[in-house]
């Protein structure tokens, strides 16, 4: 519940205004308004936002064209069975949140992984034919994480975040 100043007494009138701008010394100046977006302009990394709907009805959303092209790929492969258990959009915790020895809270950091999914193994020994040697040797599947990236998306950021999975989890991501 919101109070008005105006409604205030002249005295605590006073008293809020001078409060309120004492917090607003301490808090510097503030940062300059971000220029309003022109949507004609596009977005950051010039893609097309795009939509797929899968045989259930299900809407889902790709952030470029490039990663529903892909999605199309790995849907295909996993019908013919060469890929298994195919998910979108995984989050990877790659350091929890904590309190620091002054009180902050630091939040967790997180990499969101476009694709994950099984392969068999040795795709180079057997070609084609690896999900069947694989069923019947026993071997198990490997786990595939993979990006969809441009030049202009692997930034330094996504790069500590690509190391950072390495090392926390034993993950190499393939980018496409």
């Amino acid at each position: 519940m919101a109070i008005n100043v105006s409604d205030l007494p002249p005295k605590y009138q006073a008293q809020a205004m001078k409060k309120y701008m004492e917090q607003q010394q301490r808090r510097g100046p503030a940062p300059p308004a971000a220029p309003p977006q022109d949507p004609a302009k596009g977005t950051k990394y010039h893609n097309t936002p795009t939509e797929r709907v899968t045989a259930s009805g299900a809407v889902l959303h790709f952030d470029s064209q490039k990663e529903a092209r892909r999605f199309d790929v790995l849907a295909a492969r996993q019908a013919r069975g060469q890929i298994r258990d195919l998910r979108l959009q995984v989050d990877f915790t790659l350091q929890e949140a904590f309190t620091d020895t002054e009180g902050k809270r630091v939040r967790a950091i997180r990499y969101k992984a476009d694709f994950t999914y099984y392969q068999p193994p040795n795709r180079q020994l057997y070609g084609s034919h690896a999900p069947y040697y694989a069923e019947q040797s026993g071997v198990p599947w490997e786990f595939v994480v993979e990006d969809v990236k441009s030049k202009a998306t692997r930034t330094a950021k996504y790069a500590m975040k690509k190391k950072m999975l390495k090392d926390r989890f034993g993950y190499d991501i393939t980018e496409v």
